[in-house]
């Protein structure tokens, strides 16, 4: 692209500035109010359709692979809701059988654990000071409970005192209870567990069967007008809800299969329960797998008699969930969820205080329902914020952040993460610049006087110091121009060899002496730009010194120190107008009139041409938005003025006459 040409193509971000979030009125606060409180009064009747609409996301799938398969929808329905059921039933019934078994054993454990627990505690005591203060403390326990449960009776009841009021001790019994007594008291704890099993199956069933219908109405509620909104956030909750319960149904089954089986193979009684449990508990979000451990643990020592069948376990708990958790999980599933590790425990401890050990086991659905509607509803996008798993800042609002608030760690570790997998110019030009943006924006507002700034140019400063001996990774291409050709790969490899190539024909005097020099537009910001700028102009080896904001000023652009400048770069953050650029321009060459002057823009000139600002024999040429194309444009001048000064000057009338372009007298010939 030559130097008379704008820039037609802008770069495009891999992210977008965030939007603000409205904030959140008294009404808005009221109706969350009020409807929590219907949450937990209506707990009774709305934990059993919540359980029904969240297995009806799970049990979808199939339902639709059946009917592919050409079953009717009622019959795939009935039989996929009356197979799953089976399962769980035929689970319980398993884990009843094997407590049972358990609680039979119990009784031969005890002299085990009893000696174990014995040791333990005078590992923990010794004869030392902890045990004397023990055996006080079990001291004055036993006085304290003397008078209550060992209160002495007079032997004899004519050694009572005489009393005409002393009550006469009555007791009453009950008669016998029948047949229909006992029965009534059995299924008694029974009614409520089976009347909510059998309100969950009927709506799974009808919600199964009619689910095109719900769908159409639920459109219809949230909104007709806006189908497509609608329509996306269906999706997205359903196709969510999916992959969220059939991932965790089968990561976790096979979970509790390996710590069954481990169990068994390590001799640690009831080992399908302890699997069984492992398996449910870890539905219950960080700490489900932990609980589940602490049984097979107590009985791991009760049965063993020493300490290797306990610490067997706690391996095969380590292992089995390290493999899971850390390896299987996030390649199948991923972030599935779309939430922060706090919103889990938040909504785990919320939902667990609405609805109990049920609510704890779906916090975490319920609450990716909470994002959806987040994600899709103006209004409730602070739910998203809350706890969605999206970063709540952009990479450059965060360094904006960091600078405003005396903290430059946090954005260099940032940057540090950030040129893992991208190249330097990348950062600069993404983040960096882009964060220098949104101070320019706060200060065209008037929001940042002259202590923010200059605190923003020193961080920047401090930034560009720590990365000044950062080398980018072999495969990291920079990014190139605006008006550059890179439709494929092929093209950054010929644009990143065309660069090293061009820096190694950079001349000696250009990198021993200081040949380039950088000058700030018009502020602090606009300097905090220009060391940027010139750091890269330095990674390629060429001598670049800058100036300070005020260089342009009349009382100091005629005592710069223009001695040995081949380059002029003018640095502008701001958007500026074309009669700033050429104001600047112009005092720039009454100061260096065989200089070479490049602007550089972050941001936009309205209306501004080169070619027509200028004539050629000015020799300006003009950036936008590009600090690659800005290193291309300063090393390509670096390189063609070295080819410019290897010709030899051969007075014979035979070669033509070559004028110098950068405006010498002296002839050159070929």
């Amino acid at each position: 692209m030559t130097g008379s040409m704008m820039p037609e193509v802008i770069p495009t971000k891999p992210w977008r500035m965030s939007t603000p979030v409205p904030a959140a009125s008294f009404t808005t606060l009221l109706v969350v109010v009020v409807i929590v409180a219907c949450v937990y009064v209506g707990r009774e009747v709305l934990v059993p359709m919540a359980l029904a609409v969240l297995m009806s996301f799970a049990l979808a799938p199939p339902v639709d692979f059946l009917q592919r398969w050409y079953v009717p929808r009622s019959m795939a329905v009935i039989g996929v809701v009356l197979l799953a059921f089976a399962g769980v039933f035929s689970l319980g019934g398993l884990m009843i059988s094997q407590v049972d078994q358990l609680a039979s054993d119990l009784p031969g454990y005890q002299s085990t654990l009893r000696a174990k627990i014995q040791s333990l505690r005078g590992v923990a005591t010794g004869t030392g000071t902890l045990e004397r203060a023990s055996e006080v403390l079990q001291n004055l326990g036993h006085e304290i409970d003397r008078p209550a449960s060992a209160s002495p009776l007079p032997a004899s009841p004519a050694l009572l005192p005489a009393s005409p009021d002393r009550p006469i001790p009555v007791e009453v019994r009950q008669p016998d209870a029948g047949a229909l007594q006992t029965l009534a008291a059995l299924i008694s704890p029974l009614i409520h567990p089976l009347a909510t099993t059998g309100i969950v199956v009927i709506f799974i069933i009808f919600i199964l069967i009619q689910r095109q219908d719900l769908r159409n109405r639920l459109v219809r509620l949230a909104g007709s007008r806006d189908l497509q909104r609608t329509t996306a956030a269906i999706d997205d909750a359903g196709q969510r809800l999916s992959r969220l319960f059939l991932t965790q149904l089968m990561l976790n089954a096979g979970f509790g299969l390996v710590i069954g089986l481990g169990l068994w193979f390590i001799g640690v009684p009831s080992a399908a329960l302890w699997g069984m449990l492992a398996m449910i508990l870890r539905f219950v979000p960080y700490i489900g797998p932990p609980i589940s451990a602490i049984f097979p643990l107590v009985l791991a020592a009760a049965v063993g008699t020493g300490w290797g069948m306990v610490l067997w376990t706690i391996a095969l708990f380590l292992a089995a969930e390290g493999i899971v958790g850390q390896a299987i999980e996030p390649v199948v599933s991923g972030h599935s969820t779309g939430l922060s590790p706090v919103a889990i425990i938040a909504s785990a401890t919320f939902w667990t205080w609405l609805w109990g050990p049920i609510g704890l086991i779906l916090a975490t659905p319920m609450s990716v329902c909470l994002v959806v509607l987040g994600r899709h509803v103006d209004r409730l996008k602070f739910l998203d914020v809350m706890l969605g798993d999206r970063p709540p800042l952009t990479p450059p609002e965060l360094v904006y952040q960091r600078m405003l608030a005396r903290d430059s760690v946090e954005a260099a570790e940032q940057a540090e993460e950030f040129l893992k997998e991208r190249p330097l110019v990348t950062y600069y030009e993404e983040v960096l610049v882009e964060a220098l943006k949104l101070a320019q924006t706060d200060a065209d507002r008037g929001l940042l006087d002259d202590d923010l700034m200059l605190r923003i140019r020193d961080a920047v400063a401090e930034i560009v110091d720590d990365l000044s001996a950062h080398e980018d990774e072999s495969g990291q291409v920079p990014a190139v121009g605006t008006g550059a050709t890179t439709d494929g790969p092929l093209a950054h490899i010929d644009l990143a060899e065309e660069a090293l190539d061009r820096a190694e024909e950079v001349p000696n005097n250009w990198r021993t002496g200081k040949p380039v020099l950088c000058i700030p537009g018009i502020g602090r910001l606009d300097e905090a730009f220009t060391l940027i700028v010139a750091q890269l102009i330095e990674r390629q080896e060429i001598g670049v010194r800058t100036e300070q904001c005020d260089a342009l000023s009349m009382s100091r652009v005629f005592s710069l120190d223009t001695g040995g400048v081949e380059l002029l770069c003018v640095c502008y953050l701001a958007n500026v107008t074309s009669a700033q650029i050429r104001y600047s321009v112009r005092r720039l060459r009454r100061k260096a009139p065989d200089a070479f002057i490049l602007v550089t823009l972050a941001g936009e000139a309205t209306n501004f041409d080169v070619k027509t600002a200028f004539p050629s024999s000015e020799r300006v040429e003009l950036v936008q938005q590009s600090l690659s194309e800005t290193v291309a444009k300063v090393l390509s001048f670096a390189t063609s003025s070295s080819k410019l000064d290897a010709l030899v000057v051969v007075p014979s009338p035979q070669l033509p006459l070559v004028m110098d372009p950068r405006g010498q007298s002296e002839l050159r010939a070929i």
